[in-house]
């Protein structure tokens, strides 16, 4: 099959959920013998780059600005998309799927598919009217497709509740590369971190990712393993600010910024805890990272949380109340008590994230998808 991907910022995934989940299933479908079009965009991947692991990378132009960088580059690569000879066109998130209605009006013999990764509108970041178009996008994204995936359970029940539409559940998964642990020695060099002598965490730094409460209930601890906040500004840099401000005069604290790649590896394999406190997620991918090296999590109690935390009944780490700061430091002074026990739960965690959300049988589940359309 011919398939072609838009609606991702782009690949190799620098950072976002999506541009990691559109990564490992696009290298996938590609060695098994499809031909996989990437759309990416020049602020994100290089437009010299042309083929990625097998998958062809085509730059189109965008308009570089918080609210029209990823409807204006969908539209390029919708027109660009419908002059090709293309099977499947796979869209990805609510935002963009706006425009799958083109491909469904203007080249009908083409099969549509939308995948329904969270819940945009509900991010703080947005205004009113981003609100509204982001809400138009969700329903479009269960509408307009010729079928949608969901990538967690809770989303799926979203989208029947809400837009009476049913939808397909394939999940986010974990790579190989996710599992092989890494000696601290870039992290030793770079940040002075020692295994087993800090807490992380890992984000885009905006608020529905929770990271101030967090830092709010570390800083009322009593312990000596420092806080690791490994992410960046998503064009939220006055809540960096606020975050940096939060966390002056503690120098147990390190921002590391952005990180991917073997220093991303070595942050993960030698955390004592790894700390989600998000207040809304689609699958949570940095769980699964977490869990795939062998790390115990402590999240918050949202329900696409514990649809990792709690698969199939098995406990891979903890949860507390969502936005009480008070409930997260209690849980994190008695997880810092049971080291032991981190080390049990996590290498329990790795086994079922890779019986549960292994890329090969997403791969595998969205190709048969596509071949039932």
């Amino acid at each position: 099959m011919k398939i072609a991907m838009i609606g991702q910022k782009g690949i190799p995934a620098l950072y976002g959920g999506v541009e990691r989940h559109v990564e490992e299933l696009a290298v996938r479908l590609a060695k098994r013998g499809h031909k996989v079009t990437v759309y990416t965009r020049p602020n994100y991947t290089s437009s010299r780059k042309k083929n990625y692991r097998g998958v062809s990378l085509v730059s189109l132009p965008s308009l570089p600005t918080k609210h029209f960088d990823a409807i204006s580059h969908t539209f390029f690569a919708t027109v660009h998309a419908m002059f090709q000879d293309y099977d499947i066109i796979h869209y990805h998130s609510g935002g963009p799927s706006l425009l799958s209605i083109l491909p469904r009006i203007f080249r009908p013999s083409v099969k549509v598919i939308g995948t329904f990764h969270s819940i945009e509108r509900r991010h703080q970041k947005w205004g009113w009217f981003a609100r509204l178009v982001l809400r138009l996008g969700e329903w479009a994204c269960v509408t307009f497709p010729h079928q949608t995936i969901a990538i967690s359970r809770p989303l799926q029940k979203y989208c029947f509740k809400t837009y009476g539409k049913k939808t397909i559940y394939i999940p986010n998964g974990i790579s190989g590369e996710f599992t092989r642990s890494k000696k601290a020695r870039v992290i030793t060099k770079q940040f002075g971190l020692m295994t087993d002598q800090y807490i992380l965490t890992v984000a885009r730094l905006i608020p529905p990712k929770g990271i101030h409460y967090l830092i709010e209930a570390y800083r009322r601890l009593n312990t000596r393993k420092r806080l690791v906040i490994a992410g960046d500004s998503a064009h939220t840099d006055g809540y960096v600010k606020k975050l940096k401000e939060l966390a002056a005069g503690d120098p147990r604290i390190v921002f590391t910024g952005f990180q991917s790649g073997k220093t991303l590896a070595e942050l993960y394999s030698n955390a004592y805890l790894f700390v989600l406190p998000s207040e809304i997620e689609g699958l949570p991918l940095a769980l699964l990272e977490a869990a795939g090296f062998g790390r115990c999590s402590l999240a918050s109690n949202i329900p696409e949380n514990l649809e990792v935390l709690r698969v199939n009944k098995e406990v891979i780490g903890y949860v507390f109340k969502n936005k009480n700061v008070k409930d997260l430091q209690i849980k994190l002074t008695e997880l810092l008590k049971r080291p032991e026990e981190m080390k049990k739960i996590g290498k329990h965690a790795r086994q079922v994230v890779l019986q549960h959300f292994n890329w090969h049988t997403i791969a595998r589940q969205t190709e048969k998808l596509y071949s039932l359309l």
